[in-house]
């Protein structure tokens, strides 16, 4: 009978020894790992605004005059902080005094000079600052949930998982996922967190509206945390064992 039990037991035991979390499945920005996937190295792109994008534009100018138009233009009630314009489905928008620019495909840098070139029409040392009105992003999974403000340019993945925290040991590190909308629809890119090639990759920028998703890993439930919680199921389970055997004889 104790033969049988042991043949019993010796699976599980394998088995718990194989389930602990390392740094292989866990770790991030591994080298030399042949097993991960390589990623290629690809310049940042700047954000392109598009259609319903909400646009914040500062205007300055020596002119007084013209400056207290465009405040008296821009005065919202005391529970906003600022006002916004909304790209029309036909790329343009309008501000004070000007209308129907075009700036949809354009980066902010390219639409401020566009809007600043209109309105040099009225006033001609007027310079124009644009930008988006709610730059965040989502996470959602295992590294929490939440709606994160993009408070830098060229915010990275590791930066916007801080946010919400550190990616649980039960997330799939194989697999995270960022949903990305553009003029095509929605995009989703697929990706493994885990090697050093990550890094100025296509996946590692976070552009505005993205969401981030973190998978539960499907073999967790058969793993521990640590090595602490391994010798724990381990005694557990010869304690369990010798129990048995003691009132078998």
């Amino acid at each position: 009978m104790r033969q049988y039990i042991l043949i019993l037991f010796l699976p599980a035991i394998i088995l718990l020894l194989s389930s602990c979390y390392g740094y292989r499945s866990t770790g991030l920005l591994q080298v030399n790992n042949h097993k991960l996937p390589e990623y290629e190295q690809s310049a940042y792109v700047d954000y392109k605004i598009r259609v319903n994008d909400e646009i914040v534009f500062r205007l300055t100018t020596s002119d007084e005059t013209f400056s207290k138009l465009i405040v008296s233009n821009q005065s919202v009630s005391s529970t906003q902080s600022m006002v916004s314009y909304r790209v029309f489905p036909d790329g343009t928008i309008d501000l004070p005094f000007v209308n129907g620019i075009p700036i949809a495909g354009l980066t902010f840098n390219e639409a401020s000079i566009a809007v600043e070139k209109r309105f040099r029409e009225i006033i001609p040392d007027a310079t124009v600052k644009l930008t988006l009105a709610n730059k965040t992003f989502t996470v959602i999974g295992e590294s929490g949930s939440g709606v994160y403000s993009i408070y830098k340019d060229k915010l990275t993945l590791f930066q916007a998982l801080s946010l919400s925290g550190d990616i649980n040991y039960t997330g799939d590190f194989k697999k995270v996922r960022i949903l990305r909308e553009t003029d095509q629809g929605t995009r989703v890119l697929s990706f493994d967190i885990r090697p050093a090639s990550i890094v100025n990759s296509k996946y590692y920028y976070i552009y505005p509206n993205d969401i981030i998703y973190i998978q539960t890993d499907s073999s967790s439930f058969y793993k521990v945390s640590n090595y602490s919680s391994f010798l724990s199921l381990i005694s557990s389970s010869l304690s369990l064992l010798f129990t048995t055997l003691y009132f078998i004889k």
